[in-house]
């Protein structure tokens, strides 16, 4: 215990030693004490290289290194993934004696495991003559890490007493390997939950888009008495965006100012999203320039919400604004950029944008960015063009693509073309009603009704059906309700109707004469 103060205290010293002098330190006839507490302040300072230096100097002053000095070294080696040194410094834990030290043994596991060498992890771990809560858990994360979800929960079913850590690692090798339900078994039997382990939860229900029920969970952990903290706000923030619940959304923006929580960047990025989402865009911009540092995330959240309600001049000035402050873009920020230009047809600014991704950032355009230049190009009537770019792509066009353009056809009337698009749409989704019935309207608008029957022959030939509505979701007192055409399952379904056609006589007083130019 003595020891572990001692180098907590020396960590301290040398972490503002770092910072006052650059790095470089200058310790006349350090001893190994020193040396383990300048190799873990530079762990610490996210510096491992320079801690892995100093290591070479200890030895090269004759110095014997304890386990305390290893385990750092580790670590260092596993956050570099130098495999050559990592495995070196392996052999003279061995030359050292130190091999059956629990806390090295277990720098090791973790070590191989972040290399991919499973079997050596499991090798390590078999040699252990005693194993703490940390070894076992690290390789039940070895295993999960790895994909190998059968072998982490043999281990965890093994383990004699198990603690928090080993709870949480397995649930979350589940929930990255998209297996809510065994995830949620382990949450519900789980003796004692922890901040970690309603966090995972949460954000297992909100990575597979189950957001109601991550909402109902954060609900459920506060009712715990377990505190919340930052991740687990950006989490359920991000839950209220995807559900566009502003009332609940505001809720927790306010459980985080009563609660004094620092809105970093993952808290800021997530309430500018969910406020653009909900259309309360001013709320977005003000948290926005409040943030004291902006990431990429941040820029990009505030990016996407003027883009999203039509500030495509804003949305392109954001941009170029982060630009100047050297924040480097990335794939999905240029999306947002892409698409700004695509609500606004600003078709020479998109043409240079798109090929600035490539020229200017090295960004390789994806699928997404093609999407947004095909929308573009048909929504200005470009249609030619857009099938010129289509095939030009470096990669598969997918049915968003071919939709896009089939859309754009529909829009500006190019029968031609559209078959073109129905043809590849017909191979890349043989199921699907939707391109169908838009090529019928296309025929029935141009009173070819032979060619609508040929159609409909085809579909029924082909067994392709009219697929179920779509549903829209709304907030109402705080509670979601889930609607859809035709729908009569709501328990208030009757009155709703009742409304809807007090609202449609009252249209139709007004002179408002509905638009029925389709045929399906």
């Amino acid at each position: 215990m003595a020891y572990k103060i001692h180098s907590q205290i020396h960590s301290r010293s040398v972490e503002k030693m770092c910072e006052l002098e650059g790095g470089g330190i200058m310790v006349h006839n350090p001893n190994v004490f020193v040396y383990n507490a300048i190799i873990g302040a530079f762990l610490n300072l996210f510096r491992p290289l320079e801690g892995l230096r100093y290591y070479v100097d200890m030895l090269r002053n004759g110095l014997t290194p304890t386990s305390y000095t290893f385990s750092a070294l580790i670590k260092s080696c596993r956050v570099l993934s130098v495999v050559g040194f990592g495995e070196t410094v392996h052999g003279q834990v061995l030359k050292n004696g130190l091999a059956l030290h629990v806390h090295v043994q277990t720098s090791l596991v973790d070590f191989y495991s972040s290399l991919g060498k499973v079997i050596q992890s499991r090798k390590m771990f078999d040699e252990m003559t005693e194993r703490d809560g940390f070894a076992w858990s690290s390789m039940i994360s070895a295993y999960a890490r790895a994909g190998d979800l059968d072998s982490a929960r043999s281990v965890f079913d093994e383990m004699p007493e198990k603690n928090n850590a080993s709870w949480n690692t397995i649930i979350h090798g589940y929930v990255e390997a998209g297996n809510v339900e065994s995830a949620d078994e382990l949450f519900q039997i789980m003796p004692k939950r922890d901040v970690i382990s309603w966090t995972t939860m949460i954000n297992c229900y909100s990575k597979h888009k189950l957001y109601r029920e991550a909402l109902e969970l954060f609900d459920e952990m506060k009712r715990t008495g377990t505190r919340p903290d930052g991740v687990t706000m950006a989490t359920v923030i991000s839950a209220c965006a995807h559900l566009g619940v502003l009332e609940q959304g505001k809720e927790m923006h306010l459980y985080v100012m009563q609660n004094r929580f620092k809105i970093d960047v993952h808290i800021g990025s997530a309430l500018i999203d969910m406020y653009a989402k909900c259309g309360v865009l001013e709320r977005a911009l003000v948290v926005f320039y409040k943030l004291e540092d902006k990431n990429l995330f941040c820029w990009s959240s505030v990016i996407d919400g003027l883009a999203v309600h039509g500030y495509a001049e804003e949305a392109l000035a954001m941009f170029d604004k982060m630009d100047k402050e050297k924040i480097e873009p990335n794939r999905v920020i240029f999306v947002s950029v892409l698409a700004a230009c695509t609500h606004a047809g600003l078709v020479e600014e998109g043409n240079r944008r798109f090929l600035e991704m490539t020229s200017k950032y090295s960004i390789l355009p994806e699928i997404e960015h093609y999407g947004c230049m095909v929308d573009l190009l048909c929504r200005v009537g470009l249609i030619e063009e857009a099938l010129v770019l289509i095939r030009s792509m470096r990669m598969q066009p997918n049915p968003v693509i071919w939709g896009a353009l089939l859309g754009g056809c529909k829009l500006h009337k190019n029968l031609d073309i559209a078959r073109v698009a129905v043809d590849r749409l017909m191979i890349l989704e043989t199921d699907s009603s939707g391109y169908f019935t838009l090529l019928i309207n296309m025929y029935a608008e141009a009173n070819r009704w032979a060619d609508v029957a040929r159609i409909r022959a085809m579909m029924k030939e082909r067994g392709v059906e009219k697929i179920l509505p779509g549903s829209s979701w709304i907030e109402v007192e705080k509670k979601m309700h889930q609607f859809a055409a035709c729908d009569n399952y709501h328990p208030a379904s009757q009155e709703i109707y009742l409304v809807l056609d007090v609202l449609d006589s009252q249209l139709k007083l007004i002179g408002y004469a509905p638009d029925f130019d389709f045929v399906m």
